[in-house]
């Protein structure tokens, strides 16, 4: 496997049934995310947004070394539930998703739905959920973005592994696969816990009411609790 493109699944790694069936379920969930996101956007969020889903894209195109042989580049779920909210921000990785799989040839077209579910939905949902709980118990932005990136990595990669398991093409063992998986990814997320950390703590310290997480996921703190 191309680790180069860690989380970018290739024509033909999962049948076709099953890649079929992931891409309804990815077209009906982002679905409710634009319906969703309606209720979000407000004159902060709307060009919040653009610029989010562009840094992205930006990000993703550098590779960064996590082994010999191995490198990842930032997801951007954890990144975007932060700054514009789990809605808004499987939106915008969906978005980023779809214009390098149609420009770039980086992912399947027939994989699209694999990859955004994994990507967009999977890792936005886990990052924002895990950030929220973090919040609570921390109120530091930078911990939070940093732990739900972590995690929101590594959740992402075990979706493949879900996919995987249910129209794989080639006869590899699951365990070997996940923590394989896993493992990678618990070092690519150490990575992207960093560039997100910083990048959502600095918007915090500036602008706070930029922030999604600090204004609708956690319970009134004083501002210099926030940083």
């Amino acid at each position: 496997m191309d680790r180069s493109v860690a989380m970018h699944i290739a024509n033909g790694i999962v049948d076709a049934r099953i890649s079929a069936a992931f891409a309804i379920v990815s077209l009906v969930a982002l679905g409710f995310c634009v319906m969703r996101g309606r209720l979000d956007l407000d004159d902060r969020l709307a060009p919040m947004a653009g610029l989010v889903a562009a840094f992205i894209f930006a990000v993703q195109m550098l590779n960064f070394q996590v082994l010999p042989g191995v490198s990842g580049h930032l997801l951007g779920g954890a990144l975007a539930a932060m700054l514009v909210g789990p809605w808004v921000g499987a939106l915008c990785v969906s978005t980023v998703l779809i214009v390098q799989c149609l420009l770039f040839a980086d992912g399947g077209l027939t994989a699209l739905g694999l990859n955004i579910f994994n990507m967009a939905l999977l890792g936005t949902a886990a990052g924002y959920l895990v950030a929220v709980a973090v919040l609570r118990l921390i109120p530091r932005v930078w911990v939070a973005t940093f732990v739900a990136s972590v995690l929101s990595v590594v959740i992402a990669s075990q979706g493949f592994v879900l996919e995987y398991a249910l129209g794989g093409t080639t006869d590899l063992d699951l365990s070997t696969v996940s923590a394989t998986m896993a493992g990678v990814h618990v070092l690519i997320g150490i990575g992207e816990g960093l560039i997100a950390a910083t990048t959502v703590a600095t918007v915090a310290k500036v602008r706070p009411d930029l922030v999604y997480a600090l204004r609708r996921a956690r319970k009134p703190q004083p501002v210099e609790a926030q940083l």
